[in-house]
């Protein structure tokens, strides 16, 4: 690779921007209009479900405890497409263990570091790894933030060449965590099935398919001295089936758009809640019952953010398309059918551009 063409496509770690520049490099600087503004205050009314009720509704509720929660749920996925957990069985020993063990490895040496880079021989991009995401054009403005990718599902599938060896937790802990996730997606799904009107409660589920893929995103956003310039994460939607975020403690930052309004998503350091997040999958298999928000982080100038999104998508070998049971004659296909592993290349490529690939799959009527 040429020394100018290396240039642009392998930008300097944010992590070390942050602890040198006084202002952010014109490459991270928003356009005017794109700028962050200030958000609305979090909505007094930010949907908040007990999973546990939602899944095993006990036969004392007479209707009110699992028929509440979907009641909750159906409001939140019309009006948000996110929402908060709670009681989802998942220790907040656990949770915290891991956010310590993120935040760890992010402090690390860049050298240390470096022995997970997602460049090979420090050049070639690979989507696995530490460092930054891809970087398609010369003026492609970046987000002011590193991540570690990984693929933790297929178990057999995982490069674990990759998995931080240091914090010595970080290994176990991120597999428990995976473990353990697997029934927030089960019961998830399986109510938004029920939800959906759909006659079989596994049945986006069974969509995913026998070797549906799972990754894990660890999101630091450093400080920036101009908050007000760059995007932790430009806006964008997930092309995910759903996508599951933990976030550390206090980690303010995360914004959705309702309504042509940013709103600051509350954090949830008090309860352990994990937030839920409907993909553009979910949106096509819904055949657009559950629309994917969009949403994105802003910067903050003395505070670091950390998070960890679990991405579930379907099996790349299979198609994503509206469930059978959601058309009809008053409700006709709204998207074109398409090969996961087409999917995950149409999402890469939006991505960079921040526009959402679903958009593009929709039928004209």
């Amino acid at each position: 690779m040429a020394a100018d063409e290396q240039q642009w496509q392998v930008p300097a770690l944010v992590q070390e921007l942050s602890a040198t520049v006084q202002e952010p490099p014109g490459r991270y600087v928003q356009p005017e209009q794109h700028r962050p503004a200030a958000a609305a205050a979090p909505p007094a009314s930010f949907p908040i479900v007990d999973l546990g009720r939602l899944s095993s509704p006990s036969p004392d509720d007479d209707g009110g405890g699992g028929g509440d929660e979907a009641a909750k749920l159906r409001r939140a996925l019309d009006s948000w497409g996110l929402f908060q957990v709670t009681n989802h069985g998942i220790e907040a020993s656990l949770m915290d263990e891991l956010m310590s063990a993120s935040k760890e490895f992010f402090r690390q040496p860049l050298q240390v570091k470096r022995e997970f880079s997602n460049l090979n021989d420090g050049e070639q991009f690979r989507a696995e790894g530490y460092g930054n995401d891809k970087v398609r054009s010369k003026d492609q403005i970046l987000d002011w933030s590193d991540r570690i990718y990984l693929k933790v599902e297929p178990e057999d599938e995982r490069n674990l060449a990759l998995w931080p060896k240091h914090p010595s937790s970080f290994r176990d802990a991120l597999h428990e965590f995976t473990v353990r996730c697997r029934r927030v997606k089960r019961d998830v799904l399986r109510a938004m099935a029920r939800i959906a009107g759909l006659d079989d409660d596994e049945h986006f589920i069974d969509q995913l398919g026998g070797r549906a893929t799972v990754h894990a995103r660890f999101n630091c956003y450093p400080p920036c001295p101009r908050p007000d310039l760059v995007m932790g994460i430009k806006p964008h939607s997930d092309g995910t089936v759903i996508t599951v975020l933990l976030v550390a403690r206090g980690a303010d930052g995360l914004q959705v758009l309702r309504d042509g309004v940013w709103y600051s998503v509350p954090s949830s350091s008090s309860t352990h809640a994990l937030l839920i997040n409907v993909g553009e999958s979910m949106e096509v298999m819904s055949n657009g019952m559950f629309r994917s928000p969009v949403h994105r982080v802003v910067t903050s100038a003395e505070n670091e953010r950390i998070s960890l999104a679990m991405f579930y998508a379907v099996d790349p070998e299979r198609v994503i398309e509206p469930a059978a049971g959601l058309v009809d004659e008053k409700r006709p296909t709204l998207y074109k059918k398409m090969k996961a592993r087409d999917f995950l290349v149409g999402l890469s490529k939006h991505f960079s551009r921040g526009t959402r690939f679903v958009d593009t799959l929709k039928i004209s009527p």
